[in-house]
């Protein structure tokens, strides 16, 4: 009579625990030329270390505020419609520091 309907709890990329900043990986690099403004890796952004910045022209720009605090996620990068956010590894630091 009616359709089946899965329940169950889905288990979605946000569910998963956040990486340390001690442990990340790599950095997002945003390329202003293709960020709208839209704000939707702003909104994504489980350490909220993103934010949007005025530029001339009256628009807004998506901004990294707190490399330090940024996990590596790449939530952003991977909600943004546009491609503007590219992650990029951070290099390991020299044997011996």
């Amino acid at each position: 009579m009616f359709p089946l309907v899965n329940t169950a709890p889905r288990q979605r990329p946000h569910n998963r625990p956040m990486a340390s900043p001690e442990s990340r990986k790599a950095l997002p690099v945003i390329d202003p030329a293709r960020c709208t403004g839209c704000g939707w890796c702003v909104g994504v952004c489980p350490p909220r270390v993103l934010s949007l910045h005025a530029v001339p022209d009256w628009q807004k720009k998506s901004h990294l505020d707190d490399a330090a605090g940024c996990t590596g996620c790449a939530r952003c990068a991977v909600r943004c419609p546009f491609d503007a956010i590219a992650m990029r590894r951070i290099p390991d630091p020299p044997p011996g520091c």
